[in-house]
């Protein structure tokens, strides 16, 4: 089945004059940002709130300035290892299954989900036509309040998942990890990096912040903000695939579910059928030209509390507490 993205189109003179003054003032703001060190190693920005590595920041003032959404867009939201991969996979065959009618074949199965469904700041920043107008999904790890105003003043949809924060921490951590290793680079002791996500200095972060965005945002707009947790959908992956399908506007009918059609898509989705694709197994994925990622990375256990393997009951505790303050009056609990 041929790539749902298609091959980057070529900048023409006008263009590359356009990108080259973008990335001058993207240095110009860049270096007026107070900076700490992040846990790769790399330089973390105060941007509007939230800390951004230059890989990052690069795309996101690009489309804060650019992108213009299609109306019948649908953003699927999230901080960094909270169950995106997953998450992707599933909104994206729930989605594309009335094209596969009669057709066992899917994109999931030679693509890794993050090619499936391009990311907001990172393939559409670099070329809005990285992808394939006909699938309305596009992701994105950008908080609400910094999203492009396009879309936040748009009818877009969001779909947005979060998780206990011991286990997105753990699971940023070995991801980070296990990144730099492949490079024979040492990374940053988890207990160092336990202290920075706690005060708040993570990719993204600080994680509450990142949540407390969306989820007063899905309060505000619940028609337009669908707001889930990755235990919640773990729990009972059958009826989140339900309900993303009736959200994303392709219910499933009564025939197909007498069909086992959801269990079909949980089944293809599944972090043991998707882990062992050959894609996922060997591929990389390509965010830019400077940086590959292994896609293996991205499917370590997939386990809700993995977090006590890494973590002392203490650390889980002092971070549970923190949590428990940060969300206080906002009426949202997460699973602990």
């Amino acid at each position: 089945m041929e790539s749902s993205l298609p091959s980057t189109q070529i900048l023409d003179s006008g263009e590359s004059a356009e990108r080259k003054n973008e990335a001058k003032n993207f240095n110009e703001v860049m270096y007026t940002l107070p900076k700490v060190k992040g846990l790769m190693g790399n330089d973390y920005y105060l941007y509007q709130g939230f800390w951004y590595s230059s890989f990052f920041f690069d795309g996101l003032m690009s489309v804060q300035e650019h992108f213009n959404p299609q109306s019948t867009d649908i953003f699927v939201a999230s901080a960094p290892k909270t169950g995106t991969t997953w998450l992707k996979a599933v909104a994206f065959a729930v989605l594309t299954r009335s094209r596969l009618s009669g057709s066992t074949a899917s994109s999931l199965l030679t693509e890794m989900p993050h090619d499936c469904v391009p990311f907001l700041e990172f393939q559409l920043a670099q070329n809005p036509g990285n992808r394939d107008s006909a699938i309305p999904l596009i992701s994105t790890h950008v908080p609400y309040s910094c999203l492009p105003k396009s879309i936040i003043s748009s009818s877009c949809k969001i779909i947005y998942i979060c998780r206990d924060a011991k286990d997105t921490f753990v699971s940023l951590w070995c991801f980070f990890s296990a990144h730099q290793m492949s490079k024979n680079v040492e990374p940053l002791p988890l207990e160092e990096a336990f202290e920075m996500f706690c005060n708040g200095i993570s990719i993204l972060g600080p994680y509450w912040d990142h949540v407390l965005g969306y989820w007063r945002a899905s309060l505000e707009f619940p028609e337009k903000i669908l707001f889930l947790t990755y235990e919640e959908m773990k729990k009972d992956t059958a009826a989140h695939a339900k309900k993303l399908a009736e959200f994303m506007g392709c219910s499933f009918t009564l025939e197909e579910e007498e069909e086992g059609e959801v269990q079909k898509i949980i089944s293809m989705c599944s972090f043991e059928k998707l882990s062992r694709l050959e894609v996922n197994k060997n591929g990389k994925l390509h965010l830019d030209t400077s940086i590959a990622i292994q896609n293996s990375l991205y499917f370590r256990k997939g386990e809700i509390g993995d977090w006590a393997n890494h973590l002392t009951p203490e650390m889980g505790a002092r971070l549970d507490d923190i949590m428990e303050q940060k969300l206080k009056g906002s009426g949202l609990k997460l699973p602990r």
